[in-house]
């Protein structure tokens, strides 16, 4: 069996504009600059592209499972049809502890398995130290973006951006 290398995504504060806020709503959702350049050049690269997200604001209340899904759809047009698959977790503490919240990674264990992916060849791109932390307990090497995340401890290459760590780590 093949394996495929993949570009594993977190979602807000790396394909759309982290709000502070939670995104649930078409209107709010703004992708970032360099976006589908940087999904274009990925898969020219022949990477899987999948996006693997904490969308809490499920279990706290705020809005509906149906209003992430239109999210993604949206997503998914707006960048040309380039994501492969797209993974998310509706869980919080508050509510219900899961796996499949980062910093677990059963998100990107179910993806492994479902798209046989090489860990090995494979990048976490995220915004946050639990993306990173994910990706290492599957194998996967992760890069930060953006400035959300500073201190001694954070070991992850850093990007300004998601087409910046494509061009820096990935494709170079």
């Amino acid at each position: 069996m093949r394996l495929h290398k993949c570009i594993f995504l977190d979602r807000d504060g790396v394909l759309n504009r982290e709000r502070g806020d939670y995104t649930f709503k078409i209107n709010d959702f703004e992708i970032l600059d360099g976006v589908k350049e940087a999904l274009k050049i990925l898969k020219e690269s022949d990477y899987l592209l999948i996006v693997i997200t904490n969308q809490a604001g499920v279990a706290k209340g705020l809005y509906k499972e149906e209003d992430v899904l239109k999210c993604h759809t949206y997503l998914k047009v707006q960048t040309g049809g380039l994501i492969d698959d797209i993974y998310f977790c509706l869980h919080h503490p508050i509510s219900t502890e899961s796996l499949l919240r980062k910093p677990n990674s059963l998100m990107l264990e179910k993806a492994i398995a479902k798209w046989s992916i090489d860990p090995e060849h494979s990048f976490m791109i995220g915004d946050s130290l639990r993306d990173i932390q994910a990706a290492e307990k599957v194998g996967v090497r992760g890069i930060l973006v953006g400035d959300k995340e500073e201190g001694e401890n954070m070991t992850a290459p850093k990007a300004k951006n998601l087409l910046d760590a494509v061009n820096k780590f990935i494709v170079n």
